[in-house]
């Protein structure tokens, strides 16, 4: 399977850590990317069988990373911002199938 050209890295934390998050991103070889302000919900049978505490406040960020650093940023995000963390922070990836760019 060939490698796309760009993936769309996100991560959800909680509220107050998407600059470490963002830090660690840049660090690996992200060039930016756009936070989001959020509210996440979870029932409480959720909350128990995952024995996480949902924090109703959170950030959203997004990240368009050429594909071959995904896997790097990926792991950087994580060592910052994994569920073990105070941020219990969840990333995915999404692969991108096309981009554009507006000239003026």
């Amino acid at each position: 399977m060939a490698e796309n050209k760009f993936e769309l890295v996100v991560c959800i934390v909680n509220a107050g850590y998407s600059q470490i998050v963002m830090e660690a991103a840049r660090n690996a070889g992200a060039k930016g990317g756009t936070i989001v302000h959020a509210r996440g919900s979870a029932n409480p049978e959720a909350e128990e069988f995952f024995n996480i505490n949902v924090q109703p406040e959170k950030e959203m960020l997004l990240l368009l990373v050429p594909g071959k650093i995904k896997d790097d940023i990926l792991r950087a995000v994580y060592q910052v911002s994994g569920t073990g963390t105070d941020a219990a922070g969840i990333t995915f990836s999404l692969p991108v199938s096309r981009t554009t760019t507006i000239k003026e």
